[in-house]
């Protein structure tokens, strides 16, 4: 789903968030689903069987149905299911769908976009069907994008992802600053050694690399937006020797700070 446009997204009519009934439970029909169906948990304890298979349940918990599935759930009637349930089809061919299943361990921006997306359709809203769409679009990109980076963010826990997130955003917000590891990594708390460590697995780039691309990706930006010279530009990012600078960019960009500006 990551390439297809979001005007292939087809909105159906099936779409809410509520609190199941104490006698609330979703019968297994004979005919499989027709179309795909986004299930999330907002709090509550249940089961969800999906093609045979059950899941116990909660917060956090996400499944992504697509046609064919045979589906069914219960839940516990002092504990309530709160969820929200978005049926969709895609006009197109689909390369990449995202896993049946998963539970979320980041749950404010997903939760904001399902909720973006029902408020939408509760009352008449100009252009709804085409945010809808875009906010489709952005939901499957969010669990395409957790299928990806859970596999290497499981080791690491949520307080030192976020500390290191916080870092990488303090650079890329002050490019022009001398960001040397070890102060980078007293602003985490870590070790050097370890920052850098933790700092490549959770961004994929060195320090230095990163450091780096946050600079030339400023210049860029300078260059064709601000109107500085290349001489201004390269003093502003803190670059004392102009032919590095230049060498530097165009390294990474494969054109000189000239034929950019």
């Amino acid at each position: 789903m990551l390439h297809a446009s979001p005007s292939s997204f087809v909105i159906l009519p099936a779409l809410a968030k509520i609190v199941c009934e104490p006698s609330w439970k979703w019968q297994k029909r004979e005919k499989p689903l027709q179309n795909y169906d986004l299930f999330y948990v907002w709090s509550g304890e249940g089961t969800v069987v999906r093609n045979g298979v059950p899941v116990q349940v909660g917060k956090g918990s996400c499944f992504l149905f697509r046609p064919g599935d045979h589906t069914s759930a219960t839940h516990n009637p002092q504990k309530p299911l709160v969820l929200t349930y978005i049926h969709f089809d895609v006009d197109a061919e689909v390369m990449e769908i995202p896993q049946p299943y998963r539970v979320m361990e980041d749950t404010v921006e997903f939760e904001h976009l399902l909720a973006r997306y029902v408020r939408l359709f509760l009352v008449s809203t100009f252009a709804a069907e085409e945010e809808g769409q875009l906010v489709l679009k952005q939901l499957m990109i969010h669990l395409l994008r957790e299928d990806r980076v859970m596999p290497i963010e499981r080791h690491v826990s949520n307080q030192l992802a976020e500390v290191i997130h916080e870092v990488a955003n303090y650079v890329s917000q002050h490019p022009g600053a001398s960001h040397r590891v070890e102060d980078l990594a007293a602003r985490a708390g870590l070790s050097p050694r370890y920052f850098s460590i933790k700092f490549k697995e959770l961004t994929g780039s060195s320090v230095q690399s990163y450091v780096i691309r946050a600079r030339i990706e400023r210049a860029q930006h300078l260059l064709l937006y601000a109107g500085m010279n290349v001489t201004e530009v390269a003093d502003a990012l803190g670059y004392r020797d102009i032919f590095f600078f230049s060498r530097q960019f165009k390294q990474h960009t494969g054109k000189s700070p000239s034929e950019i500006r």
